[in-house]
């Protein structure tokens, strides 16, 4: 299988930990991995780092070889870049356009994305809202959704997708609705099956506290919520809410749920990264092609020092590797 992997802002820890990812799992033999991003700051970092990964320029999947690096832009960017330059930030976009034509035309089985700043990608004049936003566009859908996993050192996981994603807190109850929900219902149970899970017992937030008291702190839950809930349960899918978000996530903690249906950002991201911070992957569901990555950011404070973690990295490359055997 081929596993495309975009270097994201090469002025943050995308290349370190793409290459540091790498070196752990380009050792299993399962798979060719093809680095689109700057190849000279991917060679540098490689030398910095003492991987001596054997990294080719990528000229078709007929090349012998494990690991590639194949840039889509014609000039090399300089290495003296300051964190959230422009030119880093309107090369990664390019970058993932590139990975995303080549997963659209079977290419590629899948593409891992390395992080991104949506602040300096706006500011270098791309009217950009996130990576799961750019492509789906790019795919011609917007029937998409978040999902982050994660789990401890016990393997108990979290599965949480996103009714609403990068969304201001004062306009969730403006832009909530029933077909929003829906789909994050739909799309759950779906990545439960593509999980090879056996069973995919899909847990639905409230929005308000305590979903709601029965009305008392909101309506939503009767207008939106539960609407949606029904309408999946119609459709034979096993879900069950709307749920009070304070217990629900120690249910599905402990395992009585296979995924979780959070109403906004905060509501579903605070518990998965407080139990799965190093292991969190985003799983872009709905999206024609597989798309995984890291759950952290560009992290430009320790960019270029050699100590950040691949966990993440390592967990996103696994799961589209995973996700890329079982659709065959």
């Amino acid at each position: 299988m081929w596993i495309g992997i975009t270097l994201g802002d090469v002025t943050g820890i995308g290349p370190e930990v793409t290459l540091k990812a790498l070196a752990t799992e380009a050792q299993s033999n399962d798979a060719h991995y093809v680095i689109i991003g700057d190849a000279d700051h991917a060679r540098k970092t490689n030398l910095q780092l003492g991987l001596n990964l054997p990294l080719k320029d990528y000229k078709g999947k007929t090349d012998a070889g494990r690991i590639f690096v194949h840039n889509p832009l014609h000039e090399s960017l300089p290495q003296d870049l300051v964190a959230g330059s422009p030119g880093a930030s309107r090369a990664a976009v390019a970058w993932l356009k590139d990975a995303a034509e080549r997963c659209l035309a079977r290419e590629l089985d899948a593409m891992v994305t390395a992080p991104v700043s949506k602040e300096n990608i706006i500011r270098a004049g791309h009217a950009f809202v996130g990576q799961t936003e750019f492509l789906s566009q790019l795919a011609g859908t917007d029937q998409t959704v978040m999902m982050l996993l994660g789990h401890d050192e016990r393997e108990r996981w979290l599965r949480v997708a996103l009714a609403t994603t990068h969304v201001p807190l004062k306009m969730v109850p403006v832009q909530l609705t029933q077909p929003k929900i829906e789909l994050a219902i739909e799309l759950a149970a779906k990545a439960c099956h593509d999980l090879r899970l056996p069973r995919a017992r899909v847990a639905v937030c409230g929005l308000n506290p305590h979903a709601g008291e029965g009305g008392e702190f909101g309506d939503e839950e009767q207008t939106t919520v539960s609407p949606a809930v029904h309408a999946a349960q119609r459709r034979h899918i096993d879900a069950v809410g709307p749920l009070s978000a304070d217990t629900l996530f120690y249910h599905a903690y402990r395992g009585d749920y296979d995924a979780v249906v959070a109403m906004y950002h905060d509501q579903g991201l605070c518990p998965l990264k407080l139990i799965g911070f190093e292991t969190g992957v985003n799983w872009t569901l709905g999206l024609p092609f597989i798309r995984t990555s890291p759950d952290h950011g560009t992290a430009y404070n320790i960019a270029g020092r050699g100590s950040a973690s691949p966990s993440s990295m390592l967990s996103a490359i696994r799961l589209a590797k995973q996700l890329a055997k079982a659709k065959g």
